[in-house]
C-alpha cells in the first residue's frame, strides 16, 4: 500500500466512506496504474475497479464472496512517512485488495473494522507479523451480515391458504350419511 498518488479512502483529507450507504465509489492508490490511482466501487455483491495502465483502460469486477475478509493492516513508519492503520478488503491476489478506511492513529479502527465486516458479511481478519491473515475471533465470533431471516407468517391470510382456525382442525371425510351411494352400480377395483 503506497502513500503517493491519490488520497487514501477514509483519511482525514477525504470524505469518510459510509458502509451503510452502499454502493460507494472512491479513488484509491495503485502503484501500477497511470496517475497512481484507480477508481473503486463497492456494493453488496461486487467490487468493481477501474484503472488505466499505459493509456489502456481496464475494468475488473470481482464478487464479494471471492474476498477473504476485512482486515486491519498496519503500515509501519519509514523515513519521513508517519505510518498508517488501514481497514482493507483482502483478496488472495494482493493487487485486488481494496482499502476501505485509512487513519494516522488507530483510535477508530476497531469500530470501522467491525462495521465493514458486518455490512459486507465477511469475517474480520488481522495480519500476523509474518504477513498471514487470521480470524482473531474464531468461527464463533464471526459477524454475519447480509443474512436474511426466514419470513414470518403475516396476519394477512391469502385466499389460497387455510385460515389459522382451519389449520388446527384435521381434514377428512364428512359424515357417512352425507356420502353419495348409488344403488345397483358395480365398484371398479384394480386387482393384480
Amino acid at each position: 500500500m503506497s502513500t503517493g498518488g491519490a488520497v487514501p479512502a477514509g483519511s482525514g483529507r477525504s470524505a469518510r466512506l459510509d458502509p451503510f450507504s452502499l454502493p460507494v465509489r472512491y479513488k484509491a492508490n495503485d502503484a501500477f496504474a497511470d496517475k497512481s490511482e484507480r477508481v473503486v466501487e463497492v456494493n453488496h455483491e461486487r467490487v468493481v475497479m477501474r484503472r488505466a495502465v499505459r493509456g489502456i483502460p481496464m475494468k475488473t469486477s470481482t464478487a464479494l464472496s471471492d474476498f477473504l475478509g476485512v482486515a486491519i493492516r498496519i503500515v509501519p513508519p519509514k523515513d519521513d512517512f508517519d505510518g498508517l492503520v488501514a481497514v482493507v478488503l483482502e483478496h488472495r491476489d494482493p493487487g485486488l485488495s481494496v482499502p476501505l478506511f485509512v487513519a494516522q492513529d488507530g483510535s477508530e479502527i476497531s469500530v470501522e473494522w467491525q462495521t465493514w465486516s458486518r455490512v459486507l458479511g465477511l469475517p474480520g481478519l488481522v495480519v500476523n507479523a509474518d504477513g498471514t491473515l487470521r480470524d482473531p475471533l474464531g468461527p464463533l465470533g464471526r459477524v454475519q451480515g447480509n443474512v436474511k431471516s426466514p419470513r414470518k407468517r403475516s396476519r394477512v391470510i391469502a385466499r389460497s391458504r387455510r385460515s389459522a382456525r382451519r389449520l388446527r382442525r384435521k381434514t377428512g371425510v364428512g359424515k357417512l350419511d352425507t356420502m353419495i351411494v348409488r344403488r345397483g352400480e358395480h365398484e371398479i377395483i384394480a386387482r393384480n
